[in-house]
């Protein structure tokens, strides 16, 4: 097949216009086009008179040597590469012991799938419950005020992942189209297709919920078994070895080959891993606010006449500034559409994230508008970062009025270091509530210095953005782990522990669903080689 990159239509073109210019650029006649697929679409908006889609597509031609060879000069027409996977290895017909797989959410998931597709029958341990059962537990905090601190929107089957915006598109470097494989994937457990090829494809909380117990269901049929509401106590360590894991049930359960897949607020496992010896460090992560603006504005400010053309769906944005004093001040995890969600895990404390269903048409957009901190902010030890995160959700409860309430202020008022009294336009989306006040001592003064420079510069990229009803919510912490588990680039198991695969978010090596998928797929692999006694050949 051949590939076509770079192919620019307008916004409204028909089925006929596309194939059309796929004959111009390929220089050839109506009967030579056999069939294309799109492989990826994208929009370019910034005419906003005059939006285009731009297209990536694989095609099949009677003659491609003839085609290459008059187009061989033309950078944007090659070969379509070859994206399928390819599995490393297959598990021996009698396993001596079978893998372990700590936590379910999307690094999990991947990890424990491609094992079962290898015939290794995982053992997947999941502190949390069932997704569905989970959902409701999630749903008893945002209606009443009920924290359930192994079942929220951090622990449980699926993992944060899924009270999300559910967005499938990383930055990461991905040499062997692991990406590609996470896609096909979730369309196989009923993800819309179209996921495969938009630019930046999401599912959305309500599909993410079913795809996650129709994946779960396929790692059954291929032998592997799960232990929900079963939480890891302690590692078996012995000589620098993992031997298995206690339960907090009792139970033990014996393996040479344990993947760590916890995600970014298993704090006290992380505690748990220190005290065992388990090497980890410190890492840089970022904490801020939840900002809220209708979704009108947005997709005012970045499809102009074009705002609301279901073709463009909800707009989103990016936006990164580098503030006088030192800091960076960027948007995280922009839901479109969507709203802003309680995501503490612990009780006394409050934490926000943003979420959204797959079709985004609710009526505010939010974002985290966050400021990147490093070690030397919470020197002192590999945990700090934990002790750090801890003050300012508690903070943040205080704030609130100690009801798991959010802390809340709108941005005119912020701006000017006044108090909020009202609500304006915007109605804030958290639930169980925003309580409004001032949120001047609600993080470090680094950083909210940082972000009021920042408003009005974002601003000047998106108008409207420091509109004064906008509203901001406090606070989001849980923008990444605060710990990285060091893990050795050959292997990726701990450089200190053998047997044990620090993996996804939690461990310090992905930062969203897609990369996390990816990371999980790559310990599975090295999972597998050692298994099988084969030399790991581990991508970078």
């Amino acid at each position: 097949m051949l590939r076509i990159t770079d192919l620019q239509l307008p916004l409204e073109h028909s089925d006929d216009e596309l194939r059309e210019a796929i004959l111009q650029r390929l220089g050839i006649p109506a009967a030579a086009l056999l069939h294309y697929t799109i492989f990826k679409r994208s929009s370019d908006a910034r005419k906003k008179t005059a939006i285009s889609f731009i297209y990536t597509l694989d095609i099949d031609v009677a003659d491609e040597a003839d085609v290459m060879r008059r187009l061989k000069n033309d950078r944007h027409v090659g070969k379509t590469p070859d994206t399928s996977y390819q599995f490393v290895a297959q598990a021996p017909a009698k396993l001596s012991t079978r893998p372990l797989v700590i936590g379910f959410g999307p690094c999990g998931i991947f990890a424990a799938l491609i094992l079962a597709q290898m015939g290794f029958r995982p053992i997947i341990l999941e502190r949390g419950k069932v997704v569905r059962e989970r959902t409701k537990d999630t749903w008893g905090l945002w209606r009443k005020r009920d924290l359930k601190p192994e079942s929220n929107v951090q622990f449980g089957e699926g993992g944060a992942g899924t009270f999300s915006d559910g967005k499938l598109y990383s930055q990461v470097k991905d040499p062997k189209h692991y990406g590609r494989k996470v896609l096909t994937e979730f369309v196989k457990a009923d993800a819309p297709p179209e996921i495969l090829y938009i630019n930046k494809p999401h599912i959305g909380t309500f599909r993410l919920v079913k795809m996650v117990e129709q994946m779960r269901a396929t790692i059954e049929e291929l032998g592997g078994e799960f232990r929900f509401e079963s939480k890891v106590e302690s590692l078996d360590l012995k000589d620098g070895k993992v031997r298995g894991v206690s339960l907090a049930n009792g139970e033990y359960l014996a393996s040479d080959q344990v993947v760590l897949a916890i995600g970014h607020s298993a704090r006290d496992t992380f505690q748990m891993l220190y005290d065992s010896g388990v090497y980890m460090e410190a890492k840089p992560f970022s904490i801020g606010f939840r900002i809220e603006h209708p979704q009108s504005i947005i997709d005012r400010a970045r499809f102009g006449p074009y705002a609301g053309h279901p073709l463009l769906g909800a707009a989103d944005y990016k936006l990164v500034h580098h503030c006088s004093n030192g800091r960076s001040v960027y948007s995280f995890c922009m839901c479109p559409g969507g709203t802003v969600v309680a995501a503490t895990s612990e009780p006394n404390r409050v934490v926000t994230n943003g979420m959204s269903q797959y079709s985004r048409n609710e009526r505010n957009a939010n974002s985290g508008i966050v400021v990147g901190i490093t070690p030397a902010d919470y020197p002192g030890h590999p945990l700090a970062g934990i002790e750090f995160q801890r003050h300012w959700e508690s903070r943040a409860f205080e704030l609130g009025g100690g009801t798991y309430d959010a802390p809340g202020q709108l941005v005119g008022d912020f701006l000017a270091n006044r108090a909020s009294t009202e609500f304006g336009s915007v109605q804030p989306s958290y639930k169980p509530g925003v309580h409004l006040g001032n949120l001047d001592t609600a993080l470090p003064d680094y950083a909210i210095a940082a972000i009021r420079e920042a408003i009005p510069f974002f601003d000047k990229q998106i108008k409207g953005f420091s509109m004064a009803d906008a509203v901001l919510t406090g606070v989001e912490t849980r923008t990444s782990s605060p710990v990285r588990i060091r893990r050795r680039d050959d292997t990726l198991q701990s450089i200190n522990t053998v047997g044990l695969y620090p993996a996804g978010e939690g461990a310090g090596y992905a930062g969203g669903i897609m990369s996390a998928a990816i990371d999980g797929i790559r310990v599975a692999e090295a999972v597998a080689l050692s298994m099988t006694g084969d030399s790991p050949k581990v991508s970078a």
